[in-house]
């Protein structure tokens, strides 16, 4: 969001998406009453980000764990996952857990991949997840501490518990690293303890953060292909701004962390909160430069959840939303993309499914 002419640090603060055309999506009820998810805002005439955008504003909607019925968790007998004969065992992928522990071991167990006590029980199953394990929810260090010890427990059983890097693992690092430390977001002065503050940053996760956390999160690669699947967190084309491979991207991501400068964690991390560009008219022919660039025959992200991609939360025509409903993977754009946030921190789902999908 530009500040305009004669506008003050205040004015910045309190600026609100009025100067923005509303693509879709317009919200009738919750944080977003009368305005537009600030994933859809574009500025008057133009169909891209502008060049100065930010994530200064809240990024999605933060739903209070009061503000929907919460049912215990109760330990599910696990069905291990099946395991070929020979060669790698079944590949696995989760959406965006934003600190919801309880929900992710549940569904974990559903697939067979941990049992009643949370120990990996899948055998040489290989398990990734997309990133954005923190913020809104309320244990994203829970969650960081889980996928941690499944690594180990799972390459002890001969298969793999890898991560990606998301936009909040960023956020967080830049919070704990640089906190009030101005840094130049391109719509004024801006730090990332506001921008994680804003976007559901948890008191309790900053509490218990350590120098562990800090270097796994700082080591996560931020794009993979596994079995023909090329695995992002964002569906942005912006990762082909950090190399034109796989390796040059995770290298440059890495050393840009490395260099500890607040203003290059913050253009990283402002790159990858950028979203939809795989949705609209255009998405499918994105998906396919990411594809040529970095190899795949299909791109897996998170990052945006599906009620967004399927136009579930709201309306252009203002009518009342009826809530997330998700039940599943969302496949677009040619079926080139899977969308796999199911909305969690909405009421929605958190995604654990196998690869291929059984669609």
């Amino acid at each position: 969001m530009t500040q305009g002419a004669g506008q003050g640090p205040e004015a910045e603060r309190t600026a609100t998406l009025r100067d923005f055309r509303v693509p879709a999506y317009v919200h009738e009820t919750g944080p977003y009453a009368g305005g537009t998810h600030p994933g859809n805002a574009v500025p008057a005439g133009e169909e891209a980000y502008p060049e100065g955008y930010t994530p200064t504003q809240r990024d999605l909607p933060v739903i209070n764990r009061g503000d929907t019925l919460q049912l215990p968790v109760e330990p599910v007998p696990a069905a291990p996952a099946p395991q070929p004969a020979t060669g790698p065992g079944p590949l696995y992928v989760v959406g965006d857990v934003h600190g919801y522990l309880d929900e992710l071991v549940a569904a974990l167990q559903e697939q067979g991949l941990i049992d009643a006590s949370g120990q990996w029980c899948a055998g040489t199953t290989r398990l990734w997840f997309l990133g954005d394990f923190t913020d809104r929810g309320p244990d994203g260090i829970g969650v960081i501490d889980l996928v941690m010890r499944l690594s180990a427990e799972a390459a002890a059983a001969g298969g793999y518990c890898k991560a990606l890097m998301g936009n909040h693992e960023l956020l967080l690092l830049g919070a704990k690293r640089f906190g009030d430390t101005p840094v130049n977001s391109g719509a004024g002065t801006a730090t990332f303890q506001a921008a994680w503050l804003l976007n559901g940053g948890q008191k309790t996760d900053m509490d218990r953060l350590q120098d562990h956390h800090l270097q796994w999160m700082a080591r996560l690669d931020a794009v993979e292909v596994v079995d023909g699947y090329l695995l992002v967190h964002s569906d942005t084309t912006a990762y082909l701004d950090y190399g034109d491979s796989i390796e040059a991207v995770n290298d440059t991501v890495r050393e840009t962390l490395t260099r500890n400068d607040a203003d290059e964690v913050w253009d990283l991390f402002r790159k990858f909160t950028k979203r939809f560009s795989f949705r609209d008219e255009g998405g499918a022919d994105a998906v396919r430069t990411l594809l040529d660039t970095y190899g795949g025959t299909r791109v897996v992200h998170g990052h945006s959840p599906i009620p967004y991609l399927l136009g579930e939360v709201g309306s252009e025509d203002g009518e009342e939303s009826t809530g997330p409903v998700v039940e599943g993977p969302h496949v677009y754009a040619d079926g080139l993309a899977i969308a796999m946030d199911g909305g969690v921190t909405m009421a929605g789902k958190l995604l654990v499914r196998q690869l291929p999908l059984d669609i």
